[in-house]
């Protein structure tokens, strides 16, 4: 039993790690100035594959160089790209940008104003997962999961404590019961002590009479012999 406890507390333990690592990269990146966006086409292959998620951190634009790739707003339906820097115009203040896996440079350059920043770094296929918990009903099954393991973790504790206090309380019900029988036997041999020293004062009462009357027999006997 100890071994299966013991197996049990190291898998849910590592369950519980891998969600908090998950949430911290997740949500606790932008504690730390990231923006986290989810990729969701092959135009960056191989540099970012679809469903990775990329961390991507704001920069002085002026900064930023040819060859590097940038995350930038792409259009009015505030669609968010990232694409790599072919072509720096300082004049017109844009970028002109293309996907590591395209053919063509992109048709429109990208303003200053537009550009996100430059993204840090990435962590393959967790895209699939952020786009899992952020939509119903991924989110409701997330939050089921996380539930369902803080109970995994805490119920063998809790069970173990509620076992200890039964026994507890056995041990206690029975050293009660103990002292119960012992008080009662005090009580009974008190009693009997009683009963005993009722007795001695009877025999006691019985006997002097008896020596009394004897003597007056032998007294009377003297009497009459004279």
């Amino acid at each position: 039993m100890t071994g299966l406890k013991k197996a049990w507390n190291i898998i849910s333990t590592a369950l519980v790690v891998i969600v908090v690592l998950c949430a911290v990269f997740l949500m606790g990146s932008r504690l730390l100035g990231f923006r986290v966006f989810n990729v969701i086409s092959g135009s960056m292959e191989p540099t970012y594959s679809v469903g990775d998620l990329i961390y991507v951190k704001s920069v002085n634009v002026n900064e930023i160089k040819v060859g590097d790739p940038i995350t930038f707003v792409l259009n009015e339906n505030l669609v968010v790209a990232t694409h790599r820097v072919v072509q720096i115009d300082t004049e017109n203040k844009c970028f002109y940008t293309k996907g590591d896996a395209n053919d063509t440079v992109d048709a429109a350059p990208v303003h200053f104003n537009n550009v996100i920043g430059v993204p840090q770094f990435s962590v393959p296929l967790l895209g699939y997962v952020s786009d899992f918990i952020q939509n119903p009903p991924g989110t409701y099954i997330a939050l089921a999961i996380g539930l369902l393991l803080v109970v995994a973790v805490f119920l063998p504790d809790l069970l173990s404590k509620k076992n200890k206090a039964a026994a507890g309380a056995e041990v206690s019900a029975a050293a009660a019961a103990v002292s119960a029988e012992a008080a009662e036997a005090s009580q009974e041999n008190e009693r009997l002590k009683a009963e005993l020293e009722a007795l001695k004062a009877q025999l006691g009462g019985n006997q002097a009479p008896s020596t009394v009357a004897e003597t007056e027999s032998d007294a009377a006997s003297e009497t009459e012999t004279e």
